[in-house]
């Protein structure tokens, strides 16, 4: 069954040297594969080397079956892209400076 649940969750935003993110964790709610959540009231820039952490307002619009299933099954076929990733071991692999235009 889809519908809408309005919830509260902590927000996270940060954007230095060391990170560039935004993590939103809904409260009492568990997301579930297709769902879409909408955070409320973030601030539409972040200054750099500014990290912020509130209490938002969230929309959680529930996926229905069909779309649930869809998802699951696209989530699939994205994992196994990832086996057709190699590795190589450091020793063997040759840097060379970057050339600039």
């Amino acid at each position: 069954m889809a519908g809408a649940v309005h919830i509260e969750c902590d927000v996270d935003l940060e954007r230095t040297d060391d990170s560039f993110h935004a993590y939103a964790v809904p409260d009492g709610i568990e997301i579930r594969p297709g769902d879409v959540v909408r955070v409320h009231g973030l601030p539409s820039r972040l200054q750099f080397g500014e990290r912020r952490r509130f209490r938002a307002q969230a929309t959680v619009q529930r996926a229905g079956r069909l779309k649930r299933a869809w998802t699951e099954l696209a989530g699939l076929f994205e994992l196994t892209t990832l086996y057709e990733v190699g590795f190589a071991p450091a020793e063997e692999l040759v840097l060379r400076p970057r050339t600039t235009p």
